[in-house]
C-alpha cells in the first residue's frame, strides 16, 4: 500500500497532536471509561448519553485531528474528516430522537461488544507496549480508538439503525490496511471490529 507520507512523519503528527491537546484527550478517555463502565455494570443507560458521546468523538476526530494536523502529510484528510463530521451528524440525529434506554443486547453480542469497548479504553497504553513513544504515538481521541469503541458500542446494543454502522466500517477497512502498511499493530483489532460490526448488522436484519 502507497501511503503519500512516512511513518515518521505519521507519528510526527501524533506527537504534535498530542502535546498541543492533551488535556482534551485526557478528558475524553475518563469521560469515556466512566459512560462505558455504568453501561456495562448496569447494563442500560440513557441513549442520548452514548450517542451524545460518540458524536463528540467522531466530530472531534474529523475536524481536530483529521483537518487540523492530519490534513498537513494527506490531501485525503480533508475527505476522511468529512465522514467523520458525518458520523457525528449521525450519531447527534440519535441522540436526539433516543427516548428508550439503551440495552445490552444478548450475552454473546454484549461480551464482544464490551471487548472492542475495553480494547478502545486501553489502547492508549497499547502502542507503549508495542515500543512507541510518548508523545509520537496514538493515544485516543482520535480515529482507531473512536471507531474500536464505536463498533463495540453498537455490537452490544439493541434497536440501533444499519446505517449507523456504515462509516465505521469503512473507517475500519481504511485503518486496518494503514495499519499493515505503517506498523501500527494495535489497530489490528479493527479488522476484527470492522467485521463483526458488519456481521451483527446483517443478522440483526
Amino acid at each position: 500500500m502507497n501511503l503519500p507520507f512516512s511513518e515518521r512523519e505519521f507519528l510526527d503528527v501524533f506527537g504534535a497532536y498530542n502535546s498541543a491537546l492533551w488535556p482534551a484527550v485526557l478528558v475524553l478517555w475518563v469521560l469515556t471509561a466512566a459512560v462505558m463502565t455504568q453501561c456495562l455494570v448496569t447494563r442500560r443507560l440513557d441513549g442520548r448519553i452514548v450517542w451524545s458521546l460518540l458524536a463528540v468523538h467522531w466530530a472531534w476526530s474529523g475536524i481536530v485531528y483529521h483537518w487540523l494536523f492530519f490534513r498537513r502529510i494527506n490531501p485525503a484528510a480533508l475527505l476522511f474528516g468529512a465522514l467523520f463530521v458525518a458520523q457525528a451528524l449521525v450519531f447527534a440525529w440519535l441522540a436526539i430522537r433516543s427516548r428508550a434506554p439503551l440495552v445490552l443486547d444478548g450475552p454473546v453480542r454484549a461480551v464482544a461488544g464490551a471487548a472492542l469497548v475495553v480494547y478502545g479504553l486501553i489502547y492508549p497504553f497499547l502502542g507503549l507496549m508495542f515500543g512507541l513513544r510518548y508523545p509520537r504515538l496514538p493515544l485516543f481521541a482520535v480515529p482507531c480508538p473512536t471507531t474500536l469503541v464505536t463498533a463495540g458500542v453498537l455490537i452490544a446494543s439493541t434497536r440501533v439503525p444499519r446505517s449507523a454502522g456504515v462509516i465505521p466500517i469503512v473507517w475500519a477497512v481504511i485503518g486496518s490496511s494503514a495499519a499493515f502498511a505503517l506498523g501500527i499493530r494495535a489497530d489490528l483489532a479493527l479488522v476484527v471490529a470492522g467485521a463483526g460490526l458488519a456481521l451483527s448488522l446483517v443478522m440483526r436484519g
